[in-house]
């Protein structure tokens, strides 16, 4: 670890140290306790589901698998954090790395699962069913002030220098995965081969992946959250669409690549070429005080302008955007907050903690807010060829070119996603 990554993060913990001793005098608690939760088991199953810490712990301690423990922030003295590691023949308990950062904090190592001691006027954030389900002890205070969470939430949307180099560093990971997918593509090996090459170069094992990867071949390239990984090659090959990141110290990338077949017909290249340049054009765009809203909407705009180009729809830009041809052909979000969670907290709230709901014509959009300088956010504009979206546009009189969809459906569709930070000057990509 860089000797300057120590001093981020450093800087980093002093931060949340003020925020945090602010919020206490603001809201007169004398501690803020947070859990890092724990894995549950599979229904009538000793097997646990994989776990990752709750995010606000993460913010400040890159411990991605410490469960049953907390961590307690005071008004006038360093964290406690009481880190659960029984002595244990069965597993490998959670321990500390030789990193400056342990030294910022009072550690206390617990063999049993303890709850910390805490007064009636502190709070306290995590999984209150969850602990009770499990018959664990419940602190003293309060339990997830609403006021507190949103403030706490907040907090994340701003990223420290610390979080954007661990960002970065996680964005190279996952792009010699990236390459490592599209090279096994090209030898003609399956989608559990690709995975498996991905998770090697990206030196990851799948329950360590920040969200399960999208390894989508041919038609499964239209299934936006496709899950499967199929262990048999196929006898053509149209696409493949990869959408994988990777994790870094508690912190996520979130990249998608498409891939152009031997099989593809000619059109699908030009198309998947004129998505990367629409991915560029709307990242120039990103800096501070756009809206996100209005960035979605460009995203529309000039879907309608690559269908009326490659004549796939043969009306005006305008009719393709307002009688819903567009969000037909790419009905997600052009993109969210980027950080500990792929999907960050508080995209859809004002800074006041006020909601802010999609539009109703973009219902899935996971971002309304204006952009601020430190936010880490996606651009990943789609184009799909999803026969569920596009059977109703068949009922309709619309200038659809439906020789061309049909030759390109079975390619799926095309995805292209980056990662960038808005700085004062605009943005910087931080996917390389």
């Amino acid at each position: 670890m860089p000797e300057s990554l120590h001093q981020q993060q450093s800087d980093h913990l002093q931060h949340l140290l003020n925020a945090y001793r602010s919020l206490m005098s603001q809201f007169n608690l004398d501690a803020i306790a947070i859990y890092s939760g724990h894995p549950s088991a599979h229904y009538a199953d000793d097997q646990l589901a994989n776990f990752q810490a709750y995010g606000h712990f993460v913010h400040w301690v890159p411990l991605v698998d410490a469960a049953h423990s907390w961590l307690v922030i005071h008004p006038d003295a360093r964290p406690t954090l009481h880190l659960h590691a029984p002595a244990d023949f069965w597993h490998q308990p959670t321990t500390l790395p030789e990193e400056p950062w342990v030294g910022e904090f009072e550690v206390v190592l617990c063999n049993d699962i303890q709850t910390p001691q805490l007064s009636q006027n502190s709070a306290w954030i995590g999984d209150a069913a969850a602990l009770e389900q499990a018959g664990l002890a419940v602190p003293e205070g309060a339990a997830n002030p609403h006021s507190l969470l949103l403030a706490l939430d907040e907090l994340r949307v701003i990223k420290s220098d610390y979080e954007i180099s661990c960002i970065r560093e996680a964005n190279r990971l996952a792009m010699a995965g990236h390459q490592a997918a599209h090279a096994a593509f090209a030898g003609a090996a399956s989608e559990l081969d690709i995975q498996l090459a991905y998770l090697a170069a990206s030196r990851q094992r799948e329950s360590q992946l920040p969200y399960a990867s999208i390894v989508g071949m041919n038609e499964h390239a239209g299934i936006l959250h496709y899950q499967h990984y199929n262990a048999q090659t196929t006898h053509q090959r149209f696409s493949l669409l990869v959408d994988a990141g990777s994790r870094y110290r508690g912190y996520s990338a979130d990249i998608t690549r498409t891939h152009l077949g031997p099989d593809a017909p000619a059109l699908f290249e030009a198309l998947i070429d004129a998505l990367h340049d629409l991915k560029d054009q709307l990242i120039e765009k990103a800096k501070p005080g756009q809206r996100f809203t209005a960035l979605q909407e460009e995203m529309h705009q000039s879907l309608a302008d690559i269908l009326i180009h490659h004549d796939l729809y043969r009306g005006s830009a305008e009719s393709a955007v307002s009688e819903g041809v567009t969000r037909a052909f790419c009905p997600h979000g052009l993109g969210h907050l980027l950080g500990i969670q792929v999907h960050d907290v508080a995209g859809l709230r004002t800074p006041a903690g006020e909601p802010a709901p999609a539009p109703s014509e973009h219902p899935a959009l996971r971002l309304t807010r204006e952009l601020e300088v430190g936010m880490v956010i996606t651009i990943e504009p789609g184009l799909y060829f999803i026969p569920m979206l596009l059977a109703p546009l068949r009922q309709q009189s619309l200038p659809i070119n439906w020789i061309l969809v049909e030759q390109l459906t079975p390619c799926g569709g095309i995805r292209i996603e980056d990662n960038i930070v808005i700085t004062e000057n605009g943005h910087e990509n931080l996917t390389p």
